[in-house]
């Protein structure tokens, strides 16, 4: 049997995705001289502090709540894994990743690759919290999606500017 994660452990996780994305957003704002980019970065900047702020009141909620379900070492191991894997560790290392990028087209594919690790973590937060609070994630998986249209629709402005 493997070690179980709480609710709790990964509503903390989605709290650490959802600052250092923050950070990231912020950072890049700060760097690029492109409006239309700062733009962007500074809204989806705002969207992960909405998305953190969900997190916390769901923390704040969730109490020691367990899964009925055990999970299997496979499972366990693929969470752990997949916590681990994740592009910014925490926000010191997502600002120096902002800061290292040498194009707008960089950031976005980082970023593009971050909202791909947030949409899979909270894919798999959805079995392992309360019934009540998978729509709550459903609808920032959503969001997190309709990030990744937006990144894809800068990364194609840019490249009409290049």
């Amino acid at each position: 049997m493997g070690i179980f994660f709480s609710g709790r452990e990964l509503i903390n996780i989605a709290i650490g995705i959802e600052k250092n994305g923050a950070v990231f957003y912020d950072s890049l704002a700060e760097a690029t001289s492109n409006p239309t980019i700062h733009q962007a970065y500074t809204y989806l900047a705002d969207k992960e502090r909405e998305h953190l702020e969900i997190f916390q009141n769901m923390l704040q909620n969730v109490g020691d709540y367990q899964s009925p379900e055990t999970l299997t070492e496979e499972y366990d191991a693929y969470l752990k894994t997949l916590v681990n894997s994740l592009l910014f560790t925490d926000d010191k290392v997502a600002r120096e990743m902002a800061q290292k990028v040498s194009s707008d087209a960089e950031a976005i594919q980082i970023a593009l690759g971050a909202e791909k690790d947030s949409i899979l973590i909270y894919s798999e937060m959805q079995h392992l919290v309360r019934k009540s609070d998978c729509d709550i994630v459903n609808r920032i998986i959503e969001e997190e999606k309709s990030h990744m249209r937006q990144l894809v629709d800068l990364k194609e402005i840019l490249s009409k500017l290049q």
